[in-house]
């Protein structure tokens, strides 16, 4: 877990004298006397001669940390050739700067920022050539909808230190707009907007804003998604003030940037990659469940073949991985780190969705016999396993002319996670060709993570989060590690339909309000049961964890592309 940010301040050892040793009482309590006048002239002596900034030093002012700095051998598609890469620092306070008071709280939002131009961390910026605050924008332009991160970040170190952030979100995404860039474009103003009120207009010019798109926009055609960004970019430029970066201000992100991005951002966060990081601590591994795309990122554990006497870790897990797009070299803290990664295009949670519902339909129409008669099968009710019992759901079923049918599915009394675990193993294509073995799903190779990560922790992110967390809070509200085996226990009682739900729920309107309006929450669960232990082959007793959140900073790949973008000198104020 994250270990403190702040270094402590020790705690002075005192040795008591204990009666029955040594000289008579009285003679002792002379004694006492001398070593106290002592003790107090020596203590007013070092008062009045040493240096006052270190003898009270702060405990919980920011504590300089070696620099953590990241490279990759294999740069993201995105960067093209910068190789270096710093990552967010904890506040450095430089001998020029001059410490705000101890009463003055660390902002946290704009709400509980007292000056927005300015920072309680220092009074001067590190460097001269460097402002004292600085902005920066990042839009993940996903595939069910665009969300806006706003960061602010401080110079009072070497490297820009991040502070707080502000999150906004809108529906749906780009794609949704295909045919028509202009609207695209002009959807993502309600989050520009947002910018324009956080970020003080006079350092409007000086802030830049890059939009990166994720599986959404993959799944156009190169001709469709080129219109949308080049309509984003173009409205960009010509509506608002913010600067644009000189390279990939607007672009679709490689899915292995994403992932790798995340796994640095929560590792950073979380304490595990730091310099600072005590000895033992191990990163996570990184499970983000997207809309269109699902990506994996964890950094191999020692292999029991391996030499354990051999310090170069990155050696270590070299030998583990196998050579291949799915292994990312990274530098950081003066470590090297050998990470394993792929992004599974299509295996998002609303691409699941519709994998499971073409299948349900076609093996329905195999059964009728109807197999090509669109005209006959649209608007017809299908059983659906993945379905709640009881619910139904109105679906477009794609047809491969470019236009839809409308079908009914209804989980009726077939509905349950069982019977759904018989259709997602179809999905999952388990069985398909693997050639280089061994594979995980879908033919992609994967080392076992039985060996190659047997009990490092697992951190689960966004849809994971989503759909897991609200039916298992706790009274307190507080939410604890839990096994694979709850998902599974939860996807049951959500897919035995409404009856079920007001025995467990019953008593929670706002998850009794979700479950009556997501008849697809039983598909969901089963979907990411299947991913885990079907897909990734992890154990019903492994623990994960899910996150969302850490030191209220939203979790992803967005903070370490900002921090990627405002340390690699792509920051130039518009004229």
């Amino acid at each position: 877990m994250a270990t403190s940010v702040f270094a402590r301040m020790p705690r002075n050892n005192y040795e008591r004298l204990e009666s029955g040793v040594g000289p008579a009482q009285a003679t002792r309590k002379i004694q006492w006397k001398k070593i106290t006048l002592g003790c107090t002239v020596l203590i007013a002596f070092v008062w009045l001669f040493s240096p006052k900034g270190e003898l009270y030093a702060d405990p919980a002012a920011p504590q300089p940390l070696p620099e953590d700095v990241y490279t990759t051998k294999t740069p993201p598609n995105s960067h093209h050739d910068s190789t270096t890469t710093a990552l967010p620092k904890l506040p450095v306070l430089p001998p020029s700067s001059d410490p705000t008071s101890d009463s003055t709280p660390v902002p946290t939002s704009p709400e509980t920022d007292p000056d927005p131009l300015k920072t309680v961390h220092c009074t001067t910026p590190y460097s001269t050539s460097s402002p004292l605050v600085q902005y920066a924008l990042m839009i993940d332009a996903g595939s069910t909808g665009s969300r806006i991160h706003i960061y602010k970040f401080h110079n009072c170190g070497p490297t820009p230190a991040f502070e707080y952030e502000v999150f906004k979100q809108i529906r749906p995404g780009l794609s949704s707009y295909a045919g028509n860039p202009q609207a695209a474009a002009e959807s993502l103003d309600v989050l520009l907007q947002e910018a324009e009120r956080v970020v003080p207009e006079t350092l409007w010019n000086c802030t830049p804003v890059a939009v990166k798109a994720t599986a959404g926009l993959r799944f156009l055609g190169a001709r469709e998604s080129g219109e949308i960004l080049e309509a984003v970019r173009a409205h960009l430029e010509r509506r608002y003030r913010f600067a644009m970066p000189q390279r990939d201000a607007v672009v679709i992100m490689d899915g292995k940037d994403e992932g790798v991005y995340a796994w640095i951002t929560a590792n950073y966060l979380l304490g595990t990659i730091r310099a600072d990081a005590p000895a033992g601590v191990s990163p996570y591994a990184v499970l983000d469940l997207g809309g269109g795309s699902t990506q994996i990122v964890f950094q191999p554990e020692r292999g029991a073949d391996l030499d354990d006497d051999d310090d170069d870790e990155g050696e270590l897990q070299r030998e583990v991985l196998l050579e291949g797009e799915h292994k990312y070299d990274l530098v950081f803290g003066g470590n090297t780190r050998v990470l394993y990664q792929h992004s599974y295009l299509g295996y998002g949670l609303m691409s699941a969705r519709g994998s499971v519902h073409r299948l349900v339909e076609f093996m329905d129409s195999i059964r009728r016999g109807r197999v090509d008669d669109d005209d006959e099968n649209t608007g017809r009710t299908i059983p659906n396993p993945c379905l709640a019992r009881g619910t139904q759901k109105v679906v477009e079923i794609p047809l491969g002319n470019g236009q839809q049918k409308t079908v009914v599915m209804a989980g009726e009394d077939i509905g349950g996670f069982e019977a759904c675990k018989r259709v997602l193993e179809l999905v999952m294509a388990k069985d398909a060709v693997c050639e280089l073995k061994p594979c995980s799903f879908d033919g992609v190779y994967q080392p076992s993570l039985l060996d190659a990560f047997p009990t490092g922790k697992i951190l689960l992110l966004s849809y994971f989060y989503d759909r897991i967390t609200p039916l298992t809070k706790s009274d307190s509200g507080t939410r604890s590690p839990l096994t694979i085996s709850v998902i599974s226990q939860l996807a049951k009682q959500v897919c035995a339909g409404p009856f079920s739900w007001h025995e467990h729920w019953g008593n929670d309107a706002d998850v009794m309000g979700e479950l009556e309006g997501r008849p697809e929450w039983c598909l969901d669960l089963s979907f990411m049961h299947a991913l885990l232990v079907l897909g990734y082959e992890f154990g019903e007793n492994r623990e994960v964890e899910l996150g969302k959140k850490i030191q209220g900073t939203e979790l992803g790949w967005c903070l370490g592309a900002t921090i990627g973008m405002v340390n690699g000198g792509e920051v130039r104020c518009r004229a």
